[in-house]
């Protein structure tokens, strides 16, 4: 099988060849790890790893106001497209929040961005550059949950979440509307090269989900479902990155029409292989649950490679497993020789 089969059958929850890999990993984590294995560049580790999937993304080609890197303020490291700058590792966290005391005028009112200020006319060249081999992921990012919370502010959106609904109501049309427009356009210049409709919304924390299930069915499962819909109106499988402990959420997850969700975290309440295999398997494809923390960074090659033996023992039949570990951004601590022990466990059909 090619990889781009192999991740299809996972996705009809047919048992492929041998279960698909898929890594996600810092800059500074590649760095290091070629640097270690004398690779000249990512394309060569995923290579080396035999990472099933590739990916590709709009650019940004807007006003400097808006960018996510250009004219930023003295101690920031990144910009939102809804102009929240942040600083932190990574995409860090935000310095302010814009709409923390807006009322419905101010929202409606304020600059949101244009979606044409993505560049997409390049995406179907790069996607056809892998010769339809890999499995490919497109789309935007679309985290609407973490937008909402930048502007507004964690605590003051789940007090809005009771006391003005109408406010966050506000919020995430405006912000999905902005997505859903700019995955629209990168579907219209490249749907026929690109397979998975892949974003990314942590509703979870390390101890349950981040809100109950009457909330999340109020406010946020009519914009998954709009976004489920939009990827299968353009003929994609949908997967969600969605990080911690959220079991109790998946049932509602599953109404909208996912068919994936990623970075399962096995060490969280009520992610464990087993329950999650058991309860969700056969409507789910199922992409993590190699634990990053302690195994994957704290942990030796033959403990990596005796754990990941166990998880595909239990998820590997009847399909609808991606083997990965469970956070989608191997942190540069992690050993390499523990990332390469998991992979090569998955090297062969049988997995042996």
């Amino acid at each position: 099988m090619t990889p781009r089969e192999r991740v299809l059958a996972a996705f009809a929850h047919v048992e492929p060849d041998r279960v698909p890999r898929w890594c996600g990993a810092s800059p500074e984590f590649i760095a290091k790890a070629c640097r270690q294995l004398n690779l000249p560049d990512q394309e060569s580790f995923f290579v080396r790893i035999g990472d099933d999937f590739r990916r590709v993304f709009a650019r940004y080609d807007g006003p400097e106001q808006f960018s996510p890197a250009a004219a930023l303020s003295p101690g920031a490291t990144y910009r939102t497209p809804f102009g929240v700058e942040r600083h932190g590792y990574g995409y860090g966290q935000p310095l302010s929040h814009p709409l923390a005391h807006a009322k419905l005028k101010e929202i409606h009112d304020y600059p949101w961005p244009d979606p044409a200020w993505q560049d997409v006319s390049r995406l179907r060249a790069e996607a056809l550059a892998w010769d339809r081999r890999y499995a490919i992921l497109g789309g935007d990012w679309s985290p609407f949950w973490h937008d909402a919370i930048d502007l507004l502010g964690m605590e003051t959106l789940f007090l809005k979440l009771y006391d003005e609904p109408e406010v966050v109501d506000a919020i995430l049309q405006h912000v999905v509307d902005y997505y859903a427009a700019v995955t629209e356009r990168i579907f219209a210049a490249a749907g026929d090269a690109i397979d998975i409709f892949f974003f990314g919304n942590d509703f979870g924390g390390q101890t349950g989900p981040l809100m109950g299930e009457g909330l999340f069915r109020r406010f946020f499962v009519p914009h998954l479902q709009r976004l489920c819909r939009l990827g299968h109106d353009h003929h994609k499988k949908v997967m969600m990155h969605c990080c911690g402990a959220f079991a109790p959420l998946m049932p509602a997850m599953i109404e909208t029409g996912l068919d994936g969700v990623q970075s399962l975290q096995p060490a969280t309440p009520d992610m464990q292989p087993a329950a999650l295999k058991a309860r969700f398997g056969r409507q789910l494809v199922l992409n993590g649950c190699i634990d990053s923390h302690h195994v994957l960074i704290e942990g030796t090659p033959e403990m990596v490679r005796r754990r990941t033996r166990e998880v595909l023992d239990i998820m590997r039949p009847g399909g609808g497993y991606i083997l990965s570990a469970s956070h989608d951004y191997l942190l540069e601590e992690t050993p390499v020789e523990n990332v390469l022990a998991m992979f090569d466990v998955a090297g062969s059909a049988g997995d042996a």
